[in-house]
């Protein structure tokens, strides 16, 4: 049997007004998830245990099979081990938004947690400068895609308290600031990273277009490497990852799964959501699991943006999910499941922990357990709750 998870991250959300008290899922037009929804099973899925922090690490560790309680450790382990940074059992890796800081009266407030979105090569350029001037034995700064990079402390602390910035657009960052053991090391850096990108080349150029600079770096979800089991040996099967996000891919490459690279595939609203279907496919032809994650959703709703959210959903349903149901009928078995990994609700800008509504597809056009259409209401109708690292075991059957 031929298995795909195909997860639009942050794709749940809340009922608004504007809407006509509806949530983005049920206003935008997703006529494949639909289509599976009547046909398939759907349900609700707590991805996120109690205790635990509502972030992407966490809700797709679930979703991968592994239950986050027995091994989860912080966010930025897996981004490194995706870059192909190597951790002793006594490094701390923290992740480093290049992010835009404005102030205002006597305080400073987050700006943009992304510093206007800005591009790769630009942020290699900064990233590189920081390593040449702060760079040391104990402290190293590693490039990654867009706004998303890495800071490793070698035999650092990791007993202090950090704030994602995206839960801050808008807020004063001294409320935010890093707490706990080894969080003045933390603070430092931040500041001595103020005045390395202050009047960076690249920053005086952003400015010059209009452009927001990325003044500053901000250090949050730290932790020590993972103990995660091959995916081959807890589930039996061979597999891949396809996904612009270094977070997903080093969870891949965590349970041994070959991570997929998508030419065009930017973690944003102007993904290459055809190519990374397509990719998908092909690989199935020498796999039994596919993992596609896509981010448009979730960067969307970070933003705020109700118009480019549903716009994610739509191009999510028709270039990815469209694409995958039908060339999926090559195969003589095969099963869908469809899932976010956690809300991120456009008005809060940032994640919670409620469940999120699921639809498993086995092909055909089988009697469905209820749902009419895929969104959280229909799901949360058919009465079916599921722990979110379940969901796989569901999806096997």
């Amino acid at each position: 049997m031929k298995i795909i998870i195909l997860l639009g991250d942050g794709m749940s959300d809340e009922l608004y007004s504007e809407l006509g008290n509806k949530s983005p899922l049920q206003v935008a037009q997703t006529p494949n998830m639909d289509f599976m929804a009547r046909h398939g099973r759907v349900g609700l899925a707590h991805t996120v245990p109690d205790g635990l922090p509502p972030g992407s690490d966490v809700a797709n560790l679930s979703v991968f099979g592994y239950d986050p309680r027995t091994c989860y450790t912080g966010r930025s382990p897996l981004e490194a081990i995706s870059m192909g940074v190597t951790l002793a059992p006594d490094d701390v890796a923290f992740r480093m938004n290049l992010v835009t800081l404005k102030p205002h009266g006597s305080s400073i407030y987050m700006q943009d947690f992304s510093a206007g979105h800005i591009s790769t090569a630009e942020a290699h350029e900064l990233v590189e400068s920081l390593q040449k001037e702060l760079g040391s034995a104990e402290i190293e700064f590693h490039a990654g895609v867009g706004y998303r990079h890495l800071m490793v402390w070698r035999g650092g602390k990791d007993g202090m308290q950090g704030t994602p910035p995206h839960d801050i657009t808008g807020k004063s960052i001294l409320d935010f600031l890093p707490t706990g053991e080894g969080a003045d090391t933390l603070i430092a850096v931040m500041n001595h990273a103020q005045m390395v990108l202050h009047d960076h080349p690249v920053n005086v150029k952003r400015k010059e277009e209009g452009l927001l600079p990325a003044n500053s770096i901000w250090l949050w979800g730290h932790g020590k490497t993972p103990r995660v089991a091959p995916f081959r040996e807890k589930f039996g099967l061979t597999g891949a990852v396809i996904s612009a996000v270094d977070l997903i891919k080093g969870i891949g490459i965590c349970a041994g799964l070959d991570v997929i690279n998508v030419e065009g595939a930017t973690g944003y609203i102007d993904t290459n959501y055809l190519g990374k279907a397509q990719a998908a496919l092909a690989a199935l032809e020498g796999h039994d699991f596919v993992y596609v994650h896509v981010e448009a959703p979730d960067e969307a709703s970070h933003a705020g943006n109700m118009q480019h959210k549903l716009q994610a959903i739509e191009d999510f349903d028709r270039l990815v999910v469209g694409t995958i149901l039908e060339g999926m009928k090559k195969f003589s078995d095969y099963a869908i499941l469809c899932t976010p990994d956690h809300p991120t609700p456009v008005k809060l800008m940032t994640h919670t922990s409620e469940p999120v509504p699921f639809v498993i597809y086995r092909g055909g056009e089988g009697q469905g357990n209820g749902a009419s259409s895929y969104d959280e209401a229909q799901a949360a109708s058919t009465g079916l709750v599921l722990d979110g690292h379940l969901l796989i075991q569901e999806l096997l059957g």
